[in-house]
């Protein structure tokens, strides 16, 4: 099993003055304690479940950058980018490049997007669920186009590309993993079985619902006749290490029982993270514990 870290809060002591260091410091010291992945929110305003509106965010993809540079192994991320907020054939260059710049660690994470109250925020136009779902498939597919070197238009229902260039090419071969993440049976998992290298599930949502949901995207893959090992199963988790919170033992046991279930690599939110001792704890005693499951 791998062990991912997810960084959605920038809240901490020193403001916008320090944010830049800290930040750093996370990333380094996570991917010298052995984490996998490093991932950030695609959000523009803070959401309610991490903190309040008004918290910093960062810009996903200037913080992804900064972090590659400062990193060699971690693949990168973001959990994950609404389909409404980045026009696809900008977000497959903008992908291309961050995955160029790490020499080849990137992940497309891209969902239907649910936040209205930041797109209204900001301006971005935000349509109902149905069509955020056909657009998701539209971009999935421009996606796939723009990363097999093939120039030519893309005619859709909602994208229209003349020109389908993307150069550079992505160092990945074929392209960067896409990751999809939500858990909805009728549209979300079947996308995964169709399009995806990878899926986002949330642990907090139990054992049993996590086994009925990969139990489905099974079932699609038959249909599609694409092997279900071929999509990583990817699980999202909070893990407090701090006064109060959980044990090392405890988070073991809890990753333990989703890998019994066939997740293969678990993405950590740590609410604690920037005091990098919870990094070094999970680097020192669960990851090593985990390595083999």
């Amino acid at each position: 099993m791998k062990v991912g870290l997810q960084i959605p809060s920038f809240t901490w002591p020193g403001g916008s003055a320090e944010l830049g260091a800290r930040l750093g410091q996370i990333a380094v010291t996570a991917e010298e304690a052995g984490f996998a992945s490093l991932w950030v929110m695609d959000h523009f305003f803070q959401i309610g479940q991490v903190g309040k509106v008004d918290e910093p965010m960062l810009e996903s993809y200037s913080a992804l950058n900064y972090i590659a540079a400062l990193t060699h192994k971690a693949r990168l991320g973001t959990l994950v980018t609404g389909v409404v907020y980045r026009h696809p054939g900008i977000l497959v260059k903008t992908v291309s490049t961050l995955d160029v710049l790490s020499g080849g660690r990137a992940y497309l994470g891209i969902g239907a997007a649910w936040n209205e109250r930041e797109s209204l925020g900001l301006g971005v136009p935000f349509p109902p669920l149905k069509e955020r779902f056909e657009r998701l498939e539209e971009a999935l597919k421009i996606a796939k186009q723009m990363w097999s070197g093939a120039v030519a238009p893309f005619e859709g229902r909602y994208y229209h590309l003349a020109e389908a260039m993307n150069n550079p090419q992505p160092i990945r071969r074929p392209h960067p993993p896409i990751l999809i993440g939500g858990m909805g049976e009728k549209k979300t998992l079947k996308l995964v079985a169709r399009y995806a290298d990878a899926c986002n599930l949330f642990a907090r949502t139990g054992i049993e619902t996590l086994r009925g949901k990969l139990d489905v995207l099974r079932r699609y893959c038959d249909e599609f006749k694409r092997p279900y090992d071929a999509i990583e199963r990817t699980a999202l988790t909070t893990i407090n290490l701090g006064e109060g919170g959980m044990t090392a033992r405890q988070a073991i046991d809890e990753f333990k029982e989703l890998a019994g279930i066939g997740i293969q690599h678990v993405i950590v939110y740590m609410p604690n993270t920037h005091e990098i001792k919870p990094i070094e704890i999970i680097g020192r005693e669960i990851i090593p514990a985990v390595a083999g499951m």
